[in-house]
């Protein structure tokens, strides 16, 4: 082996990188592709810069944040920027609970000031509410009480110069007393205010279709999760499950789509490998 192809191999050997997923990856250098970092949720834990230089060497230069509580694993979000701009990772968004049933720190009803301070200091286009709790779920005037508390947070965030956005599951599609919350919060608040962050995976998973939803709201949806599913239902590396991502990131425009982020909620095997199959894939896509 010449000496430039050993250094070259040995630079990928620990992120589990062939010689083939190196040559994708030069290939698709130029493309802007991003990963939600809760694939990797585990691996932060225990080492976060290694974790993202691994995800950086993937090709990827985007990314979604989530876990806030004051900080981000402990770093405050200056050391949290540094490290990303060291690693060639742009923070483009980030995800924040509610904490309406516990009260969690960092959270729209708690902290939410500094939150917004530090997503300005990291340099984020976007904050948004990320998850319900199942007590958040259970009945019409919680879903009522939510819409008028994504107004009133989206409000901070849009004078800080940020956009707000709601990142949905599939059980905002379960019927509540005759109404679909995910209907409500797109009809119930302003547009201009409130985007929405489609998660294809799961508005998949509710039986319904993400395209329809572009059509009937256009413009909405600026942020997207890109995650695939298997035969059985359960999530996959993007292109080994049935998805037809070609169709959908046809209507992206419609969507009025900007940023968009791989995501494996769950892994069979390796993360930083799921994440390589999954950018992969897309590298060879003209999306």
């Amino acid at each position: 082996m010449k000496r430039s192809e050993f250094i070259r191999t040995s630079a990928f050997a620990g992120i589990s990188l062939s010689m083939s997923s190196f040559s994708s990856f030069t290939q698709a250098s130029s493309k802007v592709m991003g990963a939600q970092l809760w694939t990797i949720r585990e691996d932060l834990k225990k080492d976060l810069p290694g974790s993202l230089k691994k995800l950086s060497a993937l090709g990827y230069t985007e990314i979604e944040l989530f876990g806030y509580d004051g900080s981000f694993w402990g770093r405050d979000a200056k050391t949290l920027k540094k490290i990303c701009v060291d690693n060639n990772l742009k923070i483009v968004s980030s995800h924040y609970d509610t904490g309406r049933v516990d009260q969690a720190l960092g959270t729209l009803v708690n902290g939410w000031d500094k939150a917004v301070e530090d997503a300005q200091t990291l340099g984020c286009q976007y904050m948004l509410c990320a998850w319900l709790l199942p007590a958040e779920r259970g009945k019409l005037d919680m879903y009522k009480e939510l819409v008028d508390l994504l107004s009133r947070s989206a409000e901070k965030v849009k004078k800080a110069g940020m956009q707000f956005a709601y990142h949905g599951h599939d059980f905002e599609f379960d019927v509540v007393d005759g109404v679909t919350p995910y209907d409500l919060i797109l009809e119930k608040t302003d547009k201009e205010m409130v985007m929405m962050e489609a998660d294809l995976y799961w508005i998949t998973k509710a039986g319904k279709d993400p395209i329809a939803y572009f059509k009937k709201h256009p413009g909405r949806f600026p942020l997207w999760h890109v995650k695939d599913m298997d035969q059985k239902g359960d999530f996959t590396e993007v292109g080994a499950g049935h998805i037809n991502f070609d169709a959908i990131f046809a209507e992206r425009n419609t969507a009025g789509l900007k940023h968009w982020f791989v995501e494996q909620d769950e892994c069979t095997g390796d993360h930083f490998e799921s994440l390589r199959k999954s950018h992969d894939y897309i590298a060879k896509k003209p999306w």
